[in-house]
């Protein structure tokens, strides 16, 4: 077995490793709305819950080169507002065409052709065709290396029906898609073995 010292290696190549080791990695579709009304939708596998008794989930953003935020953090910073869309199967194409770096007066909803659902307790709107989707409010950020973490509280969940059984989600319907190293998407196919403690 080969041994890797960080500090010894390229951050290009410590941070594919990162990313080959955690994985599959669940994907945070984030929508934003900017100062000037522009719905942002993006991408990050940097994401997941942090607490489930009471709501709470993260990503982190990369900052750009020279140091700017992306649109994303910047929205969040500023209205303390982010909407996480699940991402499954059918989405997985559009999701990752939200990915382009778009000026920031360009929406990725019509960039990838994809509908808004007005949000309740927020302003940016959500993906209407996702099976579920979180309105949160921005509680703590911090500044971690070359990334911002935001996390934020669940204010409302958005369920479609046809994910739900006896008012639960039940997993067989819901065909989320998560992130590999490198360039590669993977999708749930449930294994046969279920937790006994």
């Amino acid at each position: 077995m080969q041994e890797f010292p960080v500090r010894d290696i390229d951050t290009r190549v410590s941070s594919r490793i990162v990313k080959s080791a955690v994985t599959p990695r669940p994907i945070g579709w984030v929508s934003t709305t900017s100062d000037d009304g522009v719905d942002n939708l993006a991408p990050f596998s940097c994401y997941n819950y942090i607490s489930s008794d009471y709501p709470t989930v993260m990503f982190s953003s990369k900052v750009k080169d020279g140091g700017k935020p992306k649109d994303t953090a910047r929205n969040v910073a500023s209205s303390g507002e982010f909407v996480v869309n699940v991402v499954t199967e059918d989405l997985a194409e559009r999701m990752d065409r939200t990915s382009a770096e778009l000026p920031p007066e360009e929406s990725e909803f019509d960039f990838a052709e994809l509908d808004r659902a007005e949000s309740t307790h927020v302003t940016p709107p959500r993906v209407a065709d996702a099976l579920i989707s979180m309105e949160c409010t921005a509680i703590e950020s911090l500044d971690i290396h070359d990334r911002g973490v935001f996390f934020g509280e669940v204010e409302t969940f958005h369920i479609a029906d046809e994910v739900l059984e006896d008012g639960k989600v039940e997993m067989d319907h819901l065909d989320t898609v998560g992130r590999l190293g490198g360039p590669y998407y993977t999708s749930v196919n449930r294994m046969e073995m279920t937790r006994e403690f």
